[in-house]
């Protein structure tokens, strides 16, 4: 595993996951752009004048309509459907476990199958979180994280492998399936209806596999979230921020947390490769910024660590002339943390500065606090458990 090595004593980067991924005997067509599709149909003999009209044909089938299986596309030849079938699938993660919180919030843990070896398979989470007049769904990049971040629960795994693209989307298309979430939906309406990069990874460092995600996901014949509906996460990949405007042109978030480097250093270890002056620019120069599209900026609340009302003060001096809105976030607890959520009226005292200050300064509702799927406390669980309970936990997920 390559790694970088900082200067004045600072913490190993990783960057290189310990696995690659292996594709099935039998891929999945999920996550394959168009010209891709064209190619896997050329494979199997399609011939060339009716490749574009099978692309669009298939692209329906399972991106709006959340075929799982070839023979749903009746639009599509029997003897396409078949050859298709021998070949490919439309397989997305598969559902090992679901979680309801008391507030509604859903979190799922969901397998990921390397080549055709069930030992290889691994997990990751992604959430649900139901509100009055929306549904966001929080999106993983990569299995475990590089960053080490001292806050957060998901940093203390060791990056594993760079989820795919067909990964990605497949996790927002299991968050369909499981909330009757496709076309075909009686009211007309959508349950799943903001995307965020904010789930287990640092998006930016798996950025080809996120970028052809978000633009399948943001695809008007297809999945159709809007792009505005769509938020990508960085903890300051750098070079990577004004690429994700120009390739991708979601809205973005910063992992802040501190407005002193020295502090952030601690908090998110990045910072020592990536500072903040740095990070302010890129965010500066990030293509399509404006007052209609502001950059949020992240900012875990902990007690007598970065709350005083000189760091608002000086949050507020160092965010200018940048369109943004700061998003305080009251710090989710795990076990083994060494941190602690700053005192509530210390939060507000926070917030009111920011906010007579100019900026939008909303602290978020904790949600599903009670199955750790609040933000900064996904982590897979289930590689604590034995090969039985883990049989037990998709048997149970399978019959809800």
């Amino acid at each position: 595993m390559q790694t970088s090595t900082e200067p004045h004593n600072a913490i190993l980067v990783e960057k290189t996951p310990l696995e690659t991924y292996v594709p099935p005997a039998k891929p999945s067509l999920i996550g394959l752009s168009r010209s891709e599709l064209a190619d896997r149909l050329g494979e199997i003999g399609v011939a060339p004048a009716q490749r574009k009209m099978r692309v669009q044909q298939l692209w329906h089938w399972m991106y709006f309509r959340g075929a799982q299986s070839f023979d749903e596309m009746s639009s599509i030849s029997k003897g396409i459907r078949a050859e298709l079938a021998q070949h490919f699938t439309v397989d997305r993660p598969e559902v090992v476990a679901e979680q309801i919180s008391n507030d509604g919030t859903r979190k799922w843990l969901l397998r990921l199958p390397s080549g055709d070896n069930v030992e290889k398979a691994h997990e990751v989470e992604c959430v649900y979180i139901p509100e009055t007049d929306r549904g966001t769904l929080c999106v993983s990049s990569q299995v475990g994280c590089t960053l080490n971040c001292s806050f957060c629960h998901t940093g203390t795994q060791r990056l594993v492998r760079n989820l795919t693209a067909g990964e990605i989307v497949g996790q927002i298309m299991v968050a369909r399936d499981r909330l009757n979430d496709w076309a075909d939906r009686e009211d007309g309406t959508r349950r799943v209806t903001n995307i965020v990069m904010m789930g287990m990874g640092e998006p930016l460092y798996n950025f080809d596999a996120v970028r052809d995600a978000l633009l399948i996901v943001g695809d008007n014949e297809g999945i159709g979230i809007s792009r505005r509906r769509i938020t990508l996460s960085t903890s300051g990949v750098v070079p990577n921020i004004v690429r994700a405007g120009e390739e991708i042109g979601v809205m973005l978030a910063i992992s802040l947390h501190a407005v002193r480097d020295e502090l952030r250093n601690e908090l998110v270890p990045l910072n020592r490769k990536y500072p903040i002056k740095e990070l302010l620019q890129a965010c500066r120069d990030y293509p399509g910024a404006s007052n209609a599209r502001r950059i949020t900026f992240e900012y875990v609340m902990l007690k007598g660590v970065n709350d005083s009302l000189d760091d608002a003060k000086l949050l507020v001096k160092m965010l200018k002339g940048i369109p943004a809105k700061i998003n305080l976030i009251p710090f989710n607890p795990w076990p083994g943390t060494a941190y602690e959520c700053s005192d509530w009226d210390q939060i507000e005292k926070f917030s009111e500065y920011i906010f007579n200050a100019g900026y939008s300064s909303p602290v978020r509702t904790p949600r599903g606090r009670d199955i750790l799927a609040a933000c900064g406390q996904l982590k897979s669980e289930t590689e604590k458990l034995s090969a039985r309970e883990r049989q037990a936990l998709r048997a149970m997920a399978m019959t809800d």
